[in-house]
């Protein structure tokens, strides 16, 4: 079965900083990526529809007949029984919202030109639940349920490695699960709140304290008196110290200090200084505004929680202060003293007095390389055309 994860342009456009640089399947909430979750499901050839200048590195597979699954939908059983269900030329639909469809060539090249009318395409409504990320901030609010329910689903009939420390303590130790190779030395974990999955060969230091709900995948480092809780995923080979508090690392990125991040969502190669502190709520509890990227404009959301959305490659100096419902886009290099702007474009450089500087591409490629070459990573040149479209697009912005 030919298999593809499609983006709609609202989802792109609704989904900035992230949508920038990947695929919307390729974004992890829970324990694993969107696409992982539906490789669990569905067994075929995957591939996907996104952004045109994302295509040579995210490319799509044309077939006679394919089954293409919205992207920002996470799968759970009935849904999948649902899809396995339809039949040729017609589609699953909740509300507005197109889920996936069983469709010939013709209709998933009108897909690749961003139309997605399927009038021709017999509507099987869906009434069912649907989870699904529809805004930044829903990544964090799903994340615990996708948490628990990838959990599940890996550690199924399986069986955690033994913790060899005899200083590590755990609550609930049948909701804590090892892979191969995890370390972990006078460490608390605590599953009476929900499980605790920790990935292979992750290291988890001295004196840290996770509670769960909580991921740590393969290869993250937590930091010595780290405290990781309340629906946290700490992605592939991030290293994380200070409080994190339901917030996901995509992966590659560094938190490594002390300072407080709440109700964030933090990108891949990201860096963040010693003592950088993400505000979560505002001092009159009050609903948080943040940036609409379709509309150009703040609006006030309906959550009184949320923190800092930072894309990929995007860094920030010791100390740094962010407001509640701040938007960092796309490799920004940020210094200074004081809270920064709630949006901050693409390419940003420093930001000192709220004067907006650009970030010279060969400068930020050459800082990016540097910082890949640490994790064993090459920056393709794939990677460097997607960042150069990047830099150019969102040149207005900076302006």
């Amino acid at each position: 079965m030919n298999i593809v994860l499609f983006d709609t342009p609202q989802a792109r456009r609704l989904l900035k900083p992230f949508s920038y640089t990947r695929a919307l399947a390729k974004v992890r909430v829970g324990i694993r990526t969107i696409e992982e979750k539906w490789k669990h499901y569905l067994q075929g050839d995957y591939s996907f529809l996104t952004a045109p200048y994302l295509s040579s590195k995210f490319p799509c597979v044309d077939a006679q007949e394919s089954l293409c699954i919205n992207s920002t939908v996470c799968p759970d059983q009935v849904l999948v029984e649902a899809i396995r269900n339809l039949k040729g030329n017609q589609k699953l639909v909740k509300d507005d919202t197109l889920i996936a469809t069983l469709c010939d060539r013709t209709a998933l090249q009108g897909f690749q030109n961003d139309d997605f009318g399927t009038p021709h395409l017999q509507s099987i409504l869906f009434e069912g639940p649907l989870t699904q990320i529809k805004n930044n901030w829903d990544i964090f609010l799903i994340n615990e349920q996708e948490i628990i329910k990838d959990f599940q689903c890996i550690c199924k009939r399986r069986t955690t490695q033994r913790i060899q420390d005899q200083h590590t303590i755990t609550y609930n130790e049948t909701d804590v699960f090892l892979e191969k190779g995890v370390s972990t030395k006078a460490v608390i974990l605590n599953a009476e709140s929900g499980p605790i999955y920790i990935g292979s060969n992750a290291i988890i230091q001295e004196g840290a304290i996770i509670r769960g709900p909580v991921a740590i995948c393969e290869e993250a480092q937590i930091h010595a008196g780290a405290r990781i809780s309340n629906a946290t995923t700490i992605g592939p080979y991030a290293k994380v110290g200070g409080e994190v508090s339901n917030s996901v690392i995509l992966g590659y990125s560094n938190k490594a200090h002390d300072g407080f991040m709440g109700h964030s969502v933090i990108g891949e190669w990201c860096n963040l200084g010693s003592g950088t502190n993400t505000s979560n709520l505002r001092s009159d509890y009050g609903n948080v505004k943040t940036w609409d990227e379709h509309r150009k404009e703040f609006y006030t959301t309906d959550k009184q929680f949320c923190g800092l959305f930072m894309g990929d490659y995007s860094k920030c100096a010791i100390n740094t202060m962010f407001n509640a419902g701040t938007m960092v886009g796309v490799s920004a290099n940020l210094f200074g003293v004081g809270y920064f702007d709630k949006v901050i474009p693409s390419f940003t450089w420093g930001m000192l007095d709220k004067r907006i500087q650009t970030y010279r591409l060969d400068q930020a490629l050459e800082a990016a390389e540097r910082m890949t070459v640490r994790r064993s990573v090459q920056l393709t040149e794939q990677d460097k055309k997607i960042l150069a479209h990047v830099f150019l697009t969102t040149a207005l912005y900076r302006s």
